[in-house]
């Protein structure tokens, strides 16, 4: 069981610009919809869905001297998360903008946080400490090479309890790097292509995932848990490995769903759950977080996960 201190979440916030299609997009013309904006970021919506379900939680970030920043670092504090970390630069705050189906499934994304490069190691090491007395750290791929391996000697070499969120293809990149440094990290939250940018070679079945899972653990990966999208997750351990099945939800809009599903599972992990039985209640604040057009679920409660998964 991990232990009651505050859970560390490190990485992006940003404002989510959400384009809602009225229609099946057409390429290379105008389409029409609708716009709406909200706080985003991954690790800024996970520190936010970690507030809402009770968890001590303190944000590591950095964002613009704007009214951008200002609105991200308020929204998260009257969540519950502890902001006080968070760096404020001279560069306008992040913003990820989303192109949805009218099913609400994603389409196409930019995401523009050159920010984030401001919490570089620098601006890590003033805040060391914070990192080595957490219960967890939780740290994006948003973050540089160089940032991504102090925060995991940091958290190795403090003995607190690592998860990585890759973010996305083109970042995974950065995760290999740091795997590849020998650090124990308790669990990895890939996506099959983020794993396959990891490992650079195709994955297209089962059993491809269970050899590449094997192949993280001899880096000193303890738990990698593989996102299937509506088919689920492949939670693997070195002994064990599970397909659990989403659980059944009307998709309003995707985003957010798998910074809901990592805040579950580690609200569920500083509970004294099991590996399996945390990664469920992952699954249930996914499900919550789909049916709400909010990157952060505001029905999102411990006792709502309890009822989800009652319900299932």
């Amino acid at each position: 069981m991990i232990t009651a201190r505050a859970v560390t979440v490190i990485g992006g916030a940003n404002v989510d610009v959400k384009l809602t299609l009225n229609a099946s997009p057409v390429p290379a013309t105008s389409n029409p919809g609708r716009l709406d904006s909200s706080p985003g970021g991954v690790a800024r919506n996970v520190a936010e869905n970690l507030a809402r379900l009770r968890v001590p939680v303190r944000l590591i970030s950095a964002v613009g001297n704007d009214a951008h920043g200002e609105m991200l670092l308020s929204e998260a504090h009257a969540a519950g998360v502890d902001v006080t970390s968070v760096l404020r630069v001279n560069e306008p705050t992040g913003t990820y903008t989303a192109v949805l189906a009218p099913e609400g499934e994603l389409v196409i994304a930019v995401a523009a946080m050159d920010v984030t490069a401001q919490l570089n190691v620098s601006a890590l090491q003033a805040r060391r400490s914070l990192l080595e007395d957490s219960a967890l750290v939780i740290v994006d791929g948003n973050l540089s090479s160089e940032a991504l391996s102090f925060v995991g000697c940091t958290a190795h070499e403090a003995g607190v309890p690592l998860i990585i969120e890759p973010v996305s293809v083109p970042k995974a990149a950065k995760v290999r790097a740091l795997l590849h440094l020998g650090l124990q990290v308790h669990t990895l939250t890939p996506n099959c292509q983020e794993l396959e940018a990891m490992l650079a070679r195709p994955l297209s079945t089962h059993e491809d995932l269970l050899r590449a899972a094997r192949e993280l653990h001899g880096w000193g990966v303890q738990r990698v848990w593989v996102r299937l999208g509506a088919d689920g997750s492949l939670f693997c351990t070195a002994r064990h490995a599970e397909v659990l099945p989403a659980l059944p939800a009307r998709v309003t809009d995707v985003t957010g769903a798998g910074d809901a599903m990592l805040a579950g599972y580690a609200a569920a992990l500083l509970e004294g759950q099991s590996d399996l039985q945390s990664a469920r209640f992952g699954h249930a604040a996914a499900a919550l977080t789909v049916e709400s057009s909010h990157t952060v679920s505001p029905v999102l409660t411990p006792e709502a996960l309890h009822a989800r998964l009652k319900g299932n």
